[in-house]
């Protein structure tokens, strides 16, 4: 709990000299989420092609929320798809895409991914990365109860709501 409170104190001040400096949104690399499948049914089917499509659906999601909270300008990360690439998994290259991000004159570098457990339980994780430092500034999770549309975007919308945005007010 204290490692929270402290990553949303960062996160907060971050976000608040991006206000102070008036009214500059912080620049933030979001990266591609990326799912794990650790479950049964994974490893005995492969991937998903619904779970791939609510991958890309949740990730636009996430895009356009940031966006229209006024906080973030997103920064085009198509230009670098070849060193994303050559990085590999991101959500575990120990910080790898805080050089991408710098490249991109970004602030910040966002990794997220799902890892489903089961049918019924998956969990949807975000970090966020300070692009100067390499600092971890925000870092959060929920389950999600249910492989569905609907459970899929409540998810990553509480995660927004209720654990990144309130961490910056």
């Amino acid at each position: 709990m204290q490692r929270f409170i402290l990553i949303a104190a960062i996160l907060h001040q971050m976000l608040a000299a991006s206000t102070a400096r008036g009214a500059e949104p912080a620049r933030i690399a979001v990266f591609d989420l990326e799912m794990i499948d650790t479950s049964l049914q994974g490893e005995m089917a492969g991937s998903d092609p619904a779970e791939q499509a609510r991958l890309r659906m949740i990730e636009a999601e996430l895009r356009e929320r940031l966006q229209e909270s006024g906080r973030f300008e997103l920064v085009d990360t198509a230009t670098v798809a070849d060193q994303i690439e050559a990085a590999g998994v991101l959500w575990s290259c120990n910080g790898c895409e805080v050089g991408i991000a710098r490249r991109l004159d970004a602030d910040l570098a966002l990794v997220g991914w799902v890892q489903k457990v089961s049918n019924l339980i998956l969990n949807l994780n975000l970090t966020i990365r300070d692009a100067a430092t390499g600092e971890l500034v925000f870092a959060s999770g929920v389950d999600i109860r249910g492989d569905t549309d609907e459970a899929w975007l409540h998810g990553i919308r509480y995660l927004l709501k209720r654990r990144l945005f309130a961490a910056a007010e």
